[in-house]
């Protein structure tokens, strides 16, 4: 198996064991809105995957600036502290993928086998799969162990390590 740099590590732990994520995007006022996602990781094509409503807020906002962020952290643990929490900011650009495309069968297999409960869902008429290309990131792993990547680490660490 490859070696792979502890932060390198502990960053793929993150993004495969938490499944939520808090969304940031800008409003059409030009303010910022954030929401809470449910996201994948698609490591075909190394971007993470949401899958939205037509309805909602977020999606008419990053259809109009495509420019979003992701923060992804570790879920509190009670008695621990809360300024040591494991979590990442992503940001990226987010492409709604058009139906029955490649990207999107790949988008639509990955966030099924994370929420396979969901397929419903993918049948509606307003809900798309939405792409988010990661151009950079700041990690912070624990107190003390952060770091900046760019967006060639961050596809790295969105594929699966090779031997």
């Amino acid at each position: 198996m490859a070696h792979e740099p502890r932060l390198t590590t502990a960053l793929r732990a993150l993004l495969t064991t938490q499944r939520v994520a808090a969304l940031g995007t800008l409003g059409a006022d030009g303010l910022p809105f954030v929401s809470m996602v449910p996201f994948a990781i698609d490591a075909v094509n190394a971007c993470v995957v949401i899958h939205v409503s037509g309805l909602a807020p977020h999606t008419r906002n990053l259809q109009t600036t495509p420019q979003v962020s992701l923060l992804v952290m570790q879920a509190e643990v009670t008695g621990e502290p809360v300024h040591a929490l494991p979590r990442v900011t992503l940001d990226g650009n987010a492409t709604v993928l058009l139906p029955d495309t490649a990207p999107w069968r790949d988008a639509r297999q990955a966030y099924l086998a994370r929420f396979p409960e969901a397929e419903p869902m993918t049948q509606l008429g307003d809900f798309m799969f939405v792409a988010i290309t990661v151009a950079g990131a700041r990690q912070v792993a624990g107190f003390g162990a952060a770091r900046s990547l760019d967006g060639e680490a961050i596809a790295q660490a969105l594929r699966p390590l090779t031997d």
